[in-house]
């Protein structure tokens, strides 16, 4: 598996998006936690993740999607809907996106032949083995049955440890750029306090990205995070010096948060 990849050409920084695909999360029954995981993978390996959207289980809404997607970004990670049951149609949404026949792929076959006892491997289960004509399969550690990609699409299963399992198996197979660096500084004060300073500190340092991210606690704390990110870790660490240097102005003591956390 995982032998035949996309040709990319070399350069520093690559784009993405994640289709995710299911009922079930934007009926809120189930919540996403793979678009996070995937921004993190891509993001240390220089893959900046521009979008992620979320389709219904309808094919041609996926296929609208795909296409939109596919175009402008340098490739798409799909989760979601490559289980056994009827509503799970992605591997025919994907070949109907790029025109191709769609059968049971023999090594995927096999691998959930195995995988069940005699008599188990009933037709709902082959849906499993389905896979688009000219696709390659991506490994899954952990239930046997398989991703796949076509193009420059990778799909992906939806359940969060499995998606996590196949993700890692692509790490040979998706591009590298220059990892992004990126420094979060936290303190205690408003963001409205720092706002003005903060816009003059981004005026300075062009080339680096600059967010606030304010946080409110149950005990009525509250402060705010301000991160620096660039492929220049130079950049990144003189903007983060300038930053703190503001939050000194107001008798705030900045505080370095890596990786940056979540508050409440």
């Amino acid at each position: 598996m995982n032998k035949s990849a996309p040709h990319f050409e070399s350069k520093s920084s690559w784009t993405a998006a994640v289709l995710v695909i299911g009922d079930e999360i934007l009926s809120g029954r189930t919540q996403d936690t793979n678009v996070n995981y995937i921004a993190r993978f891509l993001g240390l390996r220089g893959i900046d993740l521009k979008e992620a959207r979320m389709v219904a289980d309808v094919e041609g809404e996926i296929v609208a999607a795909l296409n939109a997607l596919r175009g402008t970004y340098d490739f798409i990670i799909t989760t979601g809907g490559i289980g056994p049951t009827h509503d799970d149609i992605t591997a025919d949404a994907i070949a109907a996106t790029f025109g191709v026949g769609i059968g049971y792929h023999p090594e995927a076959y096999a691998l959930l032949e195995a995988r069940y006892p005699p008599g188990e491997f009933n037709e709902m289960r082959k849906r499993m083995a389905r896979v688009p004509h000219g696709a390659t399969l991506v490994r899954n550690s952990i239930s046997a049955a398989p991703g796949f990609h076509i193009g420059n699409v990778f799909v992906l299963a939806g359940v969060p440890a499995i998606a996590r399992a196949m993700l890692e198996a692509l790490d040979g197979v998706l591009p590298r750029g220059v990892a992004v660096h990126a420094i979060t500084i936290g303190g205690e004060i408003a963001e409205g306090q720092v706002a003005a300073g903060l816009a003059a500190i981004q005026k300075a340092h062009p080339d680096v990205a600059i967010g606030s991210y304010p946080y409110y606690r149950a005990d009525g704390g509250y402060g705010v995070q301000l991160v620096a990110r660039s492929r220049d870790a130079a950049a990144v660490e003189a903007a983060a010096h300038a930053i703190e240097a503001l939050l000194q102005t107001f008798g705030v003591a900045p505080q370095r948060v890596n990786p940056a956390v979540q508050r409440d």
